[in-house]
């Protein structure tokens, strides 16, 4: 009973961290929870592309399918508090520094630059635009695929990646991820692909993870050359490449 208090509470602190939905504080702060909820960021992943889906079906009732796919998109970035496109936003400005040092500099710099703003832009767009263009059945479950293996994307660069900012200690993906934590977020990366394998073609399903590797090695391209490891903001530019790329992926098949 105790183990599953446990692991309770590190599903919350999962969705905290991802997500500006409060959790109780009667659960108490622990390192050893914070790190064990890196584990199940893929089903936060699940939790907030339900709610998109959902959000986008209402709107639908009321507005023209380019609204409710905005609205839709809208909603993620309150539910999220947009702290991926930060990432994102952040990492591409960051990229722009002379050597790893400038870099990280650039990356704790609140103010976002010119690249940063054109690589958010360009990719809010094109999410935008392969939504709308996908069958509405296709879109519902893209939602709940995209945000649960984009976040698997992350966890895997934590796995085989090492941590190159600063403030070690207070990052909850600073100290890598446990057997068990990269199990259960494999787990849950794979049921959400028996679920779609079930409600989309074979060839949709395996365009769309073909898209999200690509998505994580861009992302990886981009910045573990230059930093040697990854930052909290490079596993936000992850994310949002990784989930890119799945909308991609799922529109040349479809």
């Amino acid at each position: 009973m105790k183990r599953l208090r446990e692991e309770a509470a590190a599903a919350l602190f999962a969705l905290q961290l991802l997500t500006r939905v409060p959790i109780p504080a009667a659960i108490g702060f622990s390192q050893a929870r914070q790190g064990k909820a890196v584990g199940y960021y893929p089903l936060v992943g699940v939790l907030i592309g339900a709610v998109l889906a959902a959000v986008w079906w209402a709107a639908g009732q009321l507005f023209p399918e380019p609204v409710s796919v905005l609205l839709s998109i809208t909603a993620g970035l309150l539910l999220t508090g947009a702290m991926h496109e930060d990432g994102l936003a952040d990492t591409v400005d960051g990229l722009g520094g002379g050597n790893a040092t400038a870099a990280l500099s650039i990356m704790r710099d609140s103010r976002i630059g010119v690249f940063g703003a054109l690589a958010l832009i360009s990719v809010l767009s094109l999410k935008a635009a392969a939504m709308l263009a996908l069958p509405a059945a296709a879109l519902l479950v893209g939602l709940v695929l995209a945000h649960a293996l984009s976040r698997l994307s992350l966890i895997l660069v934590v796995a085989t990646s090492r941590y190159a900012g600063e403030n070690f200690g207070s990052k909850p993906t600073a100290v890598g991820i446990g057997a068990a934590g990269l199990a259960l977020s494999l787990l849950t990366g794979l049921a959400v692909c028996a679920l779609a394998w079930m409600l989309l073609p074979v060839s949709a399903l395996a365009s769309g993870v073909a898209g999200l590797t690509l998505g994580h090695g861009a992302s990886r391209l981009l910045f573990e050359r230059k930093l040697g490891g990854y930052t909290g903001d490079c596993l936000g530019a992850t994310q949002q490449l990784s989930e890119l790329g799945v909308w991609l992926g799922l529109l040349a098949a479809l």
